[in-house]
Order: structure tokens, then C-alpha cells, then sequence
């Protein structure tokens, strides 16, 4: 067992992880391929958004974030549940909290020692507008804005402490 991630460090930040970590999610929960795009996230005339934030403890800390605005909350909300919804009810924001867990959970198995010896949170979900999310002097952020069909979300994976 390892005792620090130091020296997995190429590994654990390798934005290719992210990357497959949201195809494989969103194809296999979603049936839908996402692409990565370099516009921003939120549509300038959705007022809402919503984040879900599912953290890392052990021998990393820091948290894995999505953030979309409602528009693209309610699709996904209803790819992953069969359902139709019109508002951003508590089905939607646990749907999207649930999207969350399952990105943390897929990017920490890409590493083995990570998988092993880091634990999840249970997700918190931030619905509003002109909010941020700030952490002091990273580790290192990987954050990559995605589209599939005209939904668009942000995944950010931040490390805050790495041992």
C-alpha cells in the first residue's frame, strides 16, 4: 500500500482521467457521448444554476465539482430517471448530486492507490446564481466544460492537499 500519492502524481492529475471518467458516466447513466468545449457553462439568459460538490478525504483532499444551469440540470435529471421536469424540484438537485458522486467515484478508481485510500462525501448541492466556488492555492484543478446535444455542464476536479 502506498503511503503517499507524491509519487503518482502524473497519474492522478491527468486531465485524461477526467476526461473518461465523464464519458464513461454520461454514456452509461445517460446514453449520451459528451464532448469538451471551451465555452463557459452557464447560458447568459439562465438566471439559476446549480453545483454539486462530492469532496475527497485520505491521502487527497479536495473535491470533485458539477456545475450546469437548470436547463441542462432538467434533461439530465430526466435521461437518469425516465422522468419529465420543469423545475428544479429535490428529485432534480439529487440527480444531479447523484451525477456528481458517481464522476468523483469513477475519477478516484482511475488511480488504484487513490482508489484505496481516499473517501467521498456525501454530495451538497448549491442551486442560485453569481456564486463561486473558491479554494486557496490548489494542489492542482482540472476543469473541463462539456456539451452533449445543447446541454452544457462544468466538472472540476480540485486538490487542495496531497500527501
Amino acid at each position: 500500500m502506498t503511503q503517499s500519492l507524491r509519487e503518482s502524481m502524473h497519474l492522478v492529475s491527468d486531465p485524461a482521467n477526467l476526461q473518461s471518467s465523464v464519458e464513461e458516466v454520461f454514456n452509461l447513466m445517460l446514453g449520451v457521448d459528451c464532448q469538451i468545449v471551451t465555452q463557459t457553462t452557464q447560458d447568459p439568459r439562465e438566471a439559476e444554476t446549480i453545483t454539486a460538490v462530492v469532496g475527497f478525504g485520505g491521502l487527497l483532499s479536495g473535491a470533485c465539482v458539477f456545475r450546469s444551469g437548470s436547463s441542462t440540470a432538467l434533461k439530465i435529471a430526466a435521461r437518469l430517471t425516465g422522468m419529465e421536469f420543469t423545475e428544479m424540484d429535490d428529485t432534480v438537485k439529487d440527480a444531479i448530486g447523484e451525477i456528481c458522486n458517481m464522476l468523483a467515484g469513477a475519477w478516484k478508481g482511475k488511480v488504484p492507490d487513490l482508489s484505496a485510500n481516499c473517501g467521498l462525501s456525501i454530495p451538497a448541492v448549491i442551486t442560485g446564481s453569481s456564486y463561486n466556488i473558491h479554494v486557496q492555492a490548489p494542489e492542482f484543478r482540472l476543469h473541463h466544460t462539456y456539451r452533449f446535444d445543447d446541454a452544457a455542464f462544468e466538472v472540476t476536479i480540485i486538490c487542495d492537499g496531497l500527501q
